[in-house]
């Protein structure tokens, strides 16, 4: 392939016309990932061995207590142990019987109930005894739980202003801006993967204070998977945009010297 203009006075190797082209792809990728991972409900999953009878056992209250809007961290955690619940970072839900009044015999016939997180609760305190507002605040998890909330809508924040960076430079017909647009996806996968560390370090302490009943398996979901892929994505996309940039600028630099020359 042959070289062709990119700007005045400057020529764009093939090379790097193609790094450009894969970092974009991947940076496309990566926030599709990370928009999804955001917006779904699996980023922990609890699978119990009979939710059904669980709930008859707790005379079908369970699901009351949950979605009420006065429940607390224990309450709704309880009820996601003994119901196959998942947690995302807006929602938690939990598998409940279709027809869950106390006069009705248990059913197979199960459907999925789902009740968002409000603001107020992104920001509020963690205790260290969950449930009790006596026991003081635990400020690790309180910290934990606000990062994992903020660091996301950061990375996307970064990833769309690189890519309008992006745009201004094709504008401009200058490809030293993808610099700026490296950096920042950079920055972005670094938030992606303080919000993947900080949601782990969430999980394990959480269930220090309240531990799995010995029936209930939980396990990291796709929406954790998701996030988990972006973070790589957005470090290659960076190395290639700033690679790109920074060799091509070299190569003209020296090719202009040598024409002075």
């Amino acid at each position: 392939l042959s070289l062709f203009p990119y700007s005045k006075g400057t020529m764009m190797d093939n090379r790097f016309a193609t790094a450009l082209v894969i970092a974009c792809v991947l940076s496309l990728i990566s926030t599709i990932y990370m928009a999804a991972s955001i917006g779904t409900d699996f980023w922990y999953e609890y699978h119990t061995l009979s939710p059904a009878e669980n709930i008859s056992e707790a005379g079908r209250s369970i699901w009351e207590e949950f979605v009420s809007e006065e429940a607390d961290e224990k309450t709704y955690t309880d009820a996601l142990f003994r119901c196959n619940g998942t947690v995302g970072l807006w929602r938690r839900c939990i598998t409940v019987p279709k027809n869950s009044h106390w006069y009705s015999p248990p059913e197979t016939d199960m459907t999925t109930n789902c009740i968002s997180f409000s603001l107020s609760d992104q920001f509020m305190e963690k205790y260290i005894e969950p449930g009790n507002h006596n026991s003081g605040t635990d400020l690790n998890r309180t910290y934990l739980w606000r990062l994992q909330f903020l660091l996301p809508f950061v990375s996307l924040g970064l990833m769309c202003f690189g890519a309008l960076i992006g745009l201004c430079a094709c504008a401009c017909r200058s490809l030293y801006p993808a610099i700026a647009t490296g950096v920042l996806h950079f920055l972005a996968g670094l938030c992606t993967l303080g919000l993947v560390g900080c949601y782990v370090a969430g999980i394990e302490l959480l269930h220090k204070k309240l531990p799995l009943p010995e029936d209930v398996r939980g396990e990291f979901g796709w929406s954790f998977c998701l996030a988990c892929v972006s973070a790589p994505l957005q470090f290659m996309a960076a190395a290639l945009f700033i690679w790109a940039a920074r060799t091509n600028r070299k190569e003209f630099t020296l090719l202009k010297a040598y024409r002075v020359a």
